[in-house]
């Protein structure tokens, strides 16, 4: 911090150069960000990390202004401004091999990085991990993985699969254990669901509560015949 206060000071807390500030007249004194020096080297790693990935360009601009909403959203409320909760929880869509798991493991270490996950683990259920055979059993199943998944990401592949039919009992008792867990532990977990396009619009179709907890839909497009070629040859390498 460089500036100086005195009792006789009329202090404004503003921003100035995307950074919090006080406005003392017509001078500024930055006020440094006491956790930016313990994330910023983890959240340079992921960031790196992430931009060489081949490809995924959609997916990558969506994460780094996903980075600006939550900086932007910490200053405001530093300055004392209210700040309404981000949405985090995301849908993922695309064919296998596209990258969506990588991308859900990325997610957890860059919110970690960034200070919105404890933790920042990764956790992958399919629809056997969470839906139980008896009465019961599901609710059961759902809360071991959301509380092994608190501070972290939970990764459901396949998610459409939690819903069969309109009369999946089980199934429905899954989700709707699942979206109770979301909203308690929302400041301290991310959910993805993920799968194909059109099975998971069916599923958004089925259960329209969804939507609603699930505002980021990402599309993985298919890697284009370029990308495959400079995958193969990073393997090879």
């Amino acid at each position: 911090m460089k500036g100086k206060i005195d009792e006789k000071s009329n202090v404004v807390v503003t921003v100035s150069s995307g950074k919090l500030a006080l406005a003392i007249g017509d001078k500024f004194i930055i006020l440094d960000d006491p956790n930016e020096s313990k994330y910023s080297a983890r959240l340079a790693a992921v960031k790196d990390k992430l931009s060489s990935i081949i490809g995924l360009d959609e997916v990558k601009d969506y994460l780094f202004r996903l980075e600006d909403n939550i900086k932007a959203q910490k200053m405001r409320e530093r300055a004392g401004m209210k700040v309404a909760p981000l949405p985090l929880n995301m849908i993922f869509t695309g064919n296998p091999g596209t990258g969506k798991t990588t991308i859900a493991r990325i997610v957890g270490e860059y919110l970690n990085a960034l200070g919105m996950l404890e933790k920042g683990h990764f956790v992958e259920v399919s629809r056997v991990e969470l839906v139980g055979s008896h009465s019961g059993e599901t609710a059961e199943k759902t809360r071991a993985k959301v509380s092994e998944a608190i501070g972290g990401v939970l990764f459901i592949d396949e998610a459409y699969s939690l819903l069969n039919s309109k009369v999946d009992d089980y199934g429905r008792e899954a989700l709707d254990t699942l979206v109770k867990l979301i909203e308690d532990n929302r400041e301290n977990l991310v959910v993805i669901l993920a799968g194909y396009i059109d099975e998971m619009e069916e599923l958004l179709r089925r259960d329209v509560g969804l939507k609603s907890r699930f505002p980021n839909i990402i599309n993985f497009r298919d890697y284009t015949a370029d990308e495959m070629y400079q995958i193969a040859t990073s393997i090879a390498k």
